[in-house]
């Protein structure tokens, strides 16, 4: 195996990608947020990516990954969503308790190891939360979906992403059948800040449910055309 950054370094691109991936501008501020650490620790280890040419950062500017940060991210990525999927399909997980596993495994996994993951898995496409897992060409899919707060009244589509890992919001999912695959109709926005009324499931026996701006941004679905 080839010699990997070190665990942070790794911490550090993927989530850069992670907030690439979401649209969010990468500043000292939303890395701070992601990630849980002082201004001062995100400050430094930005400056430390820079100078080992995987970010390029102008003061005031957002950060960007280089073609080598990509790359690193992506094959960081590729392991943490293969180590989801396994526990899930073959240990028996649940789709909430692989996360914090996969954080901790994914920096130990050599790259065979990987691979015979990816061959018993069937070389999957995606992850339990519909992550796309890039390939170990270093590519990755872009699915053409949109955010669930970002669709009109009268959109009928599927959930095919769960953007949020916190284990509590991912069970709530689950106790609403608001899970991948699952049939989702925005029925109504309520006016002033107010929640999104959606039916979920196949008629006629869906339910209705009140979604939060929280879920509203953390689902994404393909829309039925």
């Amino acid at each position: 195996m080839a010699e990997r950054p070190s665990s942070s370094v790794e911490d550090y691109l993927r989530a850069i990608y992670g907030l690439c991936e979401r649209g969010v501008p990468v500043t000292n501020a939303t890395l701070t947020q992601r990630l849980g650490l002082s201004p001062s620790s995100v400050s430094g280890m930005i400056n430390k990516l820079a100078q080992l040419g995987l970010v390029t950062h102008v003061r005031y500017r957002s950060v960007e990954l280089t073609p080598e940060g990509r790359r690193l991210a992506f094959d960081v990525l590729r392991r943490h969503r293969l180590i989801e999927l396994f526990l899930v399909e073959e240990l028996d997980y649940s789709w909430d308790e692989v996360h914090r596993e996969a954080d901790a495994l994914e920096h130990a996994v050599s790259d065979e190891l990987v691979a015979h993951i990816a061959a018993k898995l069937g070389n999957p496409t995606h992850d339990p939360h519909g992550d796309p897992i890039p390939t170990a060409e270093g590519t990755v899919e872009k699915p053409a979906t949109l955010l669930l707060d970002q669709v009109e009244p009268g959109t009928i589509g599927t959930i095919a992403r769960v953007w949020d890992t916190d284990s509590e919001l991912l069970r709530y999912l689950t106790d609403h059948g608001m899970t991948l695959g699952s049939r989702i109709e925005v029925v109504e926005r309520k006016p002033f800040g107010g929640p999104l009324v959606v039916r979920v499931g196949e008629p006629p026996a869906d339910e209705t449910h009140f979604v939060g701006d929280e879920i509203a941004a953390a689902l994404s679905i393909s829309v039925h055309r």
